[in-house]
């Protein structure tokens, strides 16, 4: 570990400070301590710091504080927060990431986290996550804006988003960009392993151990084991499952089908899924505690058509993957194709935008993708008064959407300025803010 790595302890009690800067030096780290939140803000505006320890309660403030102060002027700096309190705030921290070590502290955890800091690699820069996720729309730069801050801490994530949105490549993104970027990212489709395997997928077997287990299998969590196990469709996962997958993160270990011995693993999770979490907890068929395990942080994945002004750049990417793999020259979009594009939902986001380009690049015939090459499908009729019955008419749904596309258009027209888009819709600020959460584009 390098002498030269310096860290921040900050605590009003004298005999914590001394175990931390004992521990500390013992890992050849340079400590530099501070009693209160000032004292620390100080600190931190004239030396550089490799990472942080605070207490959650100060003599001026709260650790919470310096930890949204770190985030905003050293958002790379790694931060861990301790206290007495049983319960963790973490709705609070969940905002800013962090890691969180409860007191009594337990020094053997706290140096695997100082040791795991310091590995991350500091040149995770915005121009190799726009690689990764590209687009420039506001919701997307708020996006790697929050990969980057959740990279650092090992705390499970829930990436919520509609099928196709991306939630697999931002899990990776996490894991690549994180102190384990080095370390096996193993996902896993939780809904395409049969019942009947899944205790022996997830935990291994031993030899012998049911009709068909002809060797010793490590199963996915040991797999895993130092890197980050991402459970996409996590609601797909049948109850009895559930219940062992929450022990085993629980105890950080698992059984083996066939034998009675633990094993310990170390895996940061990442879970995804298109459905609702909450409401499949209210149905009955997710388990509150686990969902609670599972939902520490979420990240949500915005939909393509929330982030219209990506698609063109997005095309250009896709075509140009598509003609490298293909040693064809990758054709261009007429103007007229990518304002068809601009203007359609896409139901099945950035995977339906991949879908359709690689039939149009195989079936055009010129080095220009025309709207026909394109083969969306059609736009649904006008909704027309005409007498008789009308099943299935939502109004209240129609009238919802209409809103939602001009909000849209209007914010993406003033670069998500909210004043100015209010002004041009002829709503006052606070109607803006309230419709935008209704419509969840806060």
């Amino acid at each position: 570990m390098n002498p030269q790595h310096r860290a921040l302890v900050v605590d009003q009690t004298r005999e914590i400070r001394s175990v931390l800067e004992i521990t500390l030096g013992r890992m050849r780290l340079h400590t530099q301590s501070a009693r209160s939140l000032q004292e620390a803000r100080s600190h931190l505006a004239r030396e550089h710091f490799d990472l942080c320890l605070t207490d959650l309660h100060l003599p001026d403030g709260s650790g919470l504080e310096l930890l949204q102060h770190i985030r905003r002027h050293h958002p790379q700096l790694p931060v861990a927060l301790f206290s007495h309190e049983a319960s963790a705030p973490t709705s609070a921290l969940a905002a800013e990431t962090c890691e969180l070590l409860p007191k009594p502290l337990d020094l053997r955890r706290l140096r695997d986290w100082v040791a795991t800091a310091l590995k991350r690699p500091q040149a995770c820069t915005a121009t190799h996550a726009s690689e990764q996720l590209p687009g420039d729309s506001p919701p997307m730069v708020l996006l790697r804006r929050h990969i980057a801050k959740l990279a650092a801490s090992l705390a499970p994530v829930y990436i919520s988003g509609e099928s196709g949105s991306g939630k697999e490549r931002v899990a990776r993104w996490i894991h690549q960009s994180g102190p384990r970027g080095s370390q096996p990212f193993v996902p896993v489709n939780c809904g395409a392993i049969p019942s009947e395997l899944m205790e022996s997928e997830f935990f291994g077997h031993r030899k012998g151990s049911f009709s068909g287990a002809l060797m010793d299998q490590p199963g996915l969590f040991r797999a895993a084991h130092g890197g980050t196990l991402f459970l996409d469709e996590i609601a797909d996962l049948p109850l009895v499952m559930q219940v062992k997958l929450l022990r085993a993160l629980q105890e950080k270990s698992v059984r083996p089908v066939g034998t009675q011995e633990e094993q310990a693993v170390d895996v940061r999770i990442l879970c995804a899924t298109h459905k609702d979490l909450k409401s499949e907890v209210q149905a009955g068929r997710f388990r509150q505690d686990l969902f609670y395990r599972l939902n520490v942080i979420e990240l949500r994945v915005p939909a393509l058509r929330e982030r219209r002004g990506d698609i063109g750049l997005l095309a250009r990417h896709i075509l140009q993957r598509l003609a490298t793999s293909s040693g064809r020259p990758a054709p261009q979009l007429r103007p007229q194709a990518l304002h068809a594009l601009e203007r359609y939902d896409f139901p099945g986001n950035v995977r339906e935008l991949e879908n359709l380009l690689e039939r149009a690049q195989a079936l055009c015939e010129s080095p220009w993708i025309e709207v026909a090459d394109l083969n969306l499908p059609a736009p649904e009729p006008e909704d027309e008064l005409t007498p008789g019955p009308a099943p299935n008419l939502d109004l209240a749904r129609h009238l919802q959407q209409v809103e939602r596309q001009l909000l849209l258009q209007a914010l993406e027209q003033t670069r998500w300025n909210r004043t100015e888009a209010a002004r041009r819709l002829s709503l006052s600020l606070r109607s803006m803010r309230y419709r935008m959460k209704k419509l969840g584009l806060d």
